[in-house]
């Protein structure tokens, strides 16, 4: 057990997703017995055992379901005939199993600006692994982002193919211009099509800037409808946010409904426009003061 617990230490200092399945109770005569675990890693592989046969594969199984929504599940089993007549496990006790995430949830935010300086604060706090990039050593600095766990000065096509595309991987576009969120937005799409994708990926900006920059990818070949249906834009939770610090608290608390409901927060924008509320216009200031939208 000592080597599972220190591979769930590297796991969450890594931010590598992994869901840990532990035997909480028993009655009977079962296979494995109580604080038995089984942790399973994104890739497949897995250590530990909660008793082997078909219980563990159905565990398992659930582990893997758990990687993707982290949402814990509670598994009980009744090895009988009649309550588990192809599990070949007859031994007829009772076993309950508790399958719950081990993961830090990655947070990749691509620009060094005003919003980008409170959201990595914000995200931070609610939990969030927070690695920051821009293309300018300046905005990129461990000075400027002291709670980042990482920053990265490179430009930002370099930067995209760094990122690790986990299960548990958020980004954020938040640079200073068009043309780099466009860079960026280009490089996600080609690892898109290679089938490695964030869990969620939003851009701040208004309705008008959305539809410019799509219209400029799509010039420049990037034509797949379902990757720009994945972009969430306006981003965060639609409370009225305006200063960079009510923006990252709107921001993040659409990860967190993402992460922890699977939900985003496109449904509070559409009931907004029925509403007949005027579309917002997120407006950032770049590191030199200059306003875009």
């Amino acid at each position: 057990m000592a080597d599972l617990f220190e591979e769930i230490v590297r796991l969450r200092r890594e931010g590598v997703p992994a869901a840990l399945a532990t035997i909480v109770a028993t009655r009977g005569s079962t296979p494995g017995r109580e604080t038995m675990r089984l942790l399973v890693l994104e890739d497949g592989r897995f250590l530990g055992t909660v008793g082997g046969g078909c219980l563990e594969a159905e565990v398992y199984e659930t582990a893997r379901e758990v990687l993707r929504d982290e949402q814990p599940r509670t598994l009980q089993f009744r090895l009988t005939e009649h309550d588990s007549p192809d599990s070949g496990l007859l031994c007829g006790g009772e076993v309950t199993v508790f399958v719950e995430p081990i993961t830090t949830p990655a947070l990749w935010i691509f620009g060094g600006g005003h919003v980008s300086r409170a959201l990595c604060t914000v995200a931070t706090l609610a939990g969030f692994r927070v690695t920051v990039a821009d293309d300018r050593d300046v905005f990129a600095g461990r000075e400027r982002f002291p709670e980042a766990s990482a920053t990265l000065a490179r430009p930002y096509a370099e930067a995209v193919a760094e990122l690790p595309l986990r299960a548990n991987t958020y980004v954020v576009v938040v640079t200073r211009g068009h043309r780099e969120d466009g860079a960026v937005l280009r490089a996600l799409y080609e690892r898109w099509r290679a089938g490695e994708r964030p869990r969620f990926l939003g851009m701040i900006g208004s309705k008008t800037k959305r539809a410019v920059l799509f219209r400029h990818l799509r010039e420049d070949g990037v034509d797949d409808d379902a990757f720009f249906d994945a972009i969430r834009s306006p981003v965060g939770l639609c409370i009225g946010a305006r200063s960079h610090e009510e923006i990252a608290v709107a921001v993040v608390g659409e990860l967190i409904s993402v992460r922890r409901t699977g939900q985003d927060a496109a449904a509070g924008w559409r009931e907004r426009r029925r509403a007949g509320g005027a579309p917002a216009v997120v407006v950032d200031l770049d590191a030199g003061g200059t306003a875009r939208v």
